[in-house]
């Protein structure tokens, strides 16, 4: 079984080609002029996934790396989900 990130029409993958074509003219159809790749839509993927719990090996699979490690570079850790970890002192009732 053969997993895509962006899976074409017939089930096969997409060339690298074809998909910085489909992201060019989606982001001038959406008038977004900032910078963006469809490398950046790979790291987007892994890190949204992280943040809505899936287990990094998981990520991992998906993403069809070999080491873990390189997995976590593509993971970004959000500020957002780090101020909502609770301090274990938190939880102590004085």
């Amino acid at each position: 079984m053969f997993l895509y990130l962006f899976e074409g029409q017939y089930g096969g993958k997409y060339s690298t080609t074809s998909l910085r074509k489909i992201l060019h003219r989606a982001k001038r159809k959406a008038g977004v002029t900032t910078l963006g790749s469809v490398h950046t839509l790979r790291h987007s993927f892994a890190t949204h996934l992280l943040e809505n719990g899936t287990d990094l090996r998981y990520i991992q699979e998906l993403l069809g790396h070999n080491s873990s490690k390189t997995t976590e570079i593509y993971t970004h850790v959000s500020n957002l989900n780090i101020s909502k970890i609770k301090s274990p002192g938190d939880m102590i009732d004085l």
